[in-house]
């Protein structure tokens, strides 16, 4: 069947997932629907402890058995300890057919393949997977569908009760033996536990892992005791210092600054940019570059942004203290400057996951957006963006808040190079949807500016700027002049993959890589 982005849904897909197909970015809007609840056990007894040993122990008293579903947050990035702890001890209890629930999974999780290998997992839900684990689905090991979701269409399929989390693992900075949960405070620091808190909420079973026991009360508590079940104490749970990793950094590279002296230039002609705006970035290398060259139009014109929003860096983090924004709402914090900002800033605030980017709830902060600054693997014609899977078919990326923030603000600029390597970044067709064109509405590349035609009201008032503008298929041509038209990938037709849109249709599949013998 044939969806709203021109993706051809496979009818066995849909029949297996029990979905729709995507029919636009807003065709839920008012959708009624009533919230999941967890079964409690309650705690009466005030002599009965909440600690464990071990997390043999904890998986034993949360009754772990052969099909569950069990989630993890991912805000320790490629520092997690949290999930190869947890699984190793799920297959050498010989525990099998585990879902994995992650609000990501990346190449600190590698160790987990070889449980895909040999049945142990089975099943995975994440915003992405990056490194081996991408690898292993992209090759058909997963034996279930994989599901990508957004950030917000992961709380709204755990709220909605579509996904049933049986038990949760939170890694904890800081916790108490009641099982108050701090992001701060101890060795292992992460900023904010915002991913994790829709899994409190909604999992039979949470169990808070910890690498430092502090005195009761732990407050003011991220993951509150009246939703955790369990405390064990392990010797580290994460490495902060590779929280901020790959994409999470500043550049120094004179193309990607190029790109975001273009961005800030459209951001600042943009009847938005105006007292109180608001503003969100990604955290390529040009998108940050962007954030700290509009700091300085900001200063310069006495202009304070109301709010920012998502994932946070330093560079947003020295705008606050600088008091050009009054206030960081913050659901994931990408470096140490980051997390030492939430520390001491009454003004860089924690928000779940929920309340930043769920579709279904009654107003997230993402529907409040004035500006994003987002990256791409790939951007088609149709404006339509892939950010999951690379140029050669492998899953390598993750939805995160694209989607979300593309859907709900004013002005949704996409920055890409105009080549990743030698490969078009700007192309006919992406090879995956993951944020459909229509919320797309401008696309920066170090050849040329593409505004989406749905806006007229940005093409008009760019009327005047001295900026490259072109049209979206003089990029891609441009591309292809340079480098040619690249093969498609060859897929086979078994389908390993779901990307979800974030009302939970189904936007596009992702097929199984074609492996090839030496007499094709």
């Amino acid at each position: 069947m044939i969806n709203a982005v021109g993706r051809d849904i496979p009818e066995e897909v849909l029949a297996a997932t029990g979905k729709k197909v995507f029919e636009g970015a807003y065709a839920y809007d008012n959708y009624e629907y009533k919230k999941a609840a967890p079964t409690v056990r309650a705690m009466v007894d005030p002599n009965r402890s909440k600690m464990v040993s071990s997390i043999r122990e904890a998986l034993e008293k949360c009754g772990i058995r052969d099909g569950m579903v069990l989630s993890f947050h991912h805000h320790f990035r490629e520092g997690d300890y949290v999930v190869n702890m947890v699984m190793e001890e799920v297959h050498n209890m010989g525990i099998k057919g585990i879902t994995i629930c992650a609000s990501s999974l990346g190449k600190a999780n590698d160790a987990i393949v070889p449980y895909i290998e040999d049945g142990t997992i089975v099943g995975i839900q994440s915003s992405g997977v990056r490194g081996k684990i991408g690898e292993a689905i992209s090759t058909g090991k997963l034996k279930n569908l994989a599901i990508m979701r957004s950030h917000g269409g992961r709380v709204r399929a755990i709220e909605t009760g579509e996904v049933h989390i049986d038990i949760a693992f939170i890694g904890a900075p800081t916790c108490d033996e009641y099982g108050n949960c701090r992001p701060n405070g101890g060795k292992s620091d992460c900023g904010v536990l915002s991913y994790a808190m829709v899994d409190a909420k909604y999992a039979d079973k949470v169990v808070a892992v910890t690498d430092c026991l502090v005195p009761f009360p732990n407050v003011p508590a991220s993951i509150s005791m009246s939703d955790v079940d369990y405390v064990c104490v392990v010797d580290e749970i994460g490495n902060p210092a590779k929280i901020a990793t790959g994409a999470a950094k500043p550049t120094t590279d004179v193309r990607k600054l190029m790109m975001a002296d273009y961005c800030t230039q459209f951001v600042i002609h943009t009847p938005y940019f105006k007292e109180g705006f608001s503003y969100q970035t990604g955290v390529g290398g040009a998108s940050i570059a962007s954030t700290i060259s509009l700091g300085k139009i900001m200063e310069e014109r006495g202009i304070h942004m109301g709010f920012g929003v998502g994932g946070i860096t330093t560079p947003m983090c020295d705008l606050l203290e600088k008091g050009l924004i009054r206030t960081i709402v913050d659901t994931q914090d990408f470096d140490l400057g980051a997390i030492e900002s939430i520390k001491k800033n009454p003004n860089h605030i924690e928000i779940s996951a929920s309340e930043y980017a769920n579709p279904m709830n009654k107003g997230a902060y993402v529907n409040r957006l004035d500006f994003v600054i987002l990256a791409a693997l790939e951007v088609d014609v149709n404006f339509n963006c892939n950010v999951v899977v690379g140029s050669d078919g492998m899953i390598t990326g993750a939805q995160g808040g694209h989607p979300d923030t593309a859907a709900g603000a004013k002005c949704t600029i996409v920055i890409a190079p105009l080549l990743q390597g030698r490969i078009p970044a700007i192309c006919t067709n992406v090879t995956t949807v993951t944020t459909p064109g229509e919320t797309v509405d401008v696309v920066i590349t170090d050849y040329g500016i593409a505004i989406n035609p749905r806006r007229q009201d940005l093409i008009e008032c760019m009327k005047d700027v001295k900026l490259p503008f072109c049209t979206i298929e003089e990029l891609r041509d441009k591309a292809y002049s340079i480098v040619g038209e690249p093969a498609p990938v060859q897929f086979d037709d078994r389908v390993v993959g779901v990307i979800e849109s974030r009302d939970g249709t189904i936007l596009d599949v992702v097929r199984k890589i074609k492996e090839f013998s030496f007499d094709d």
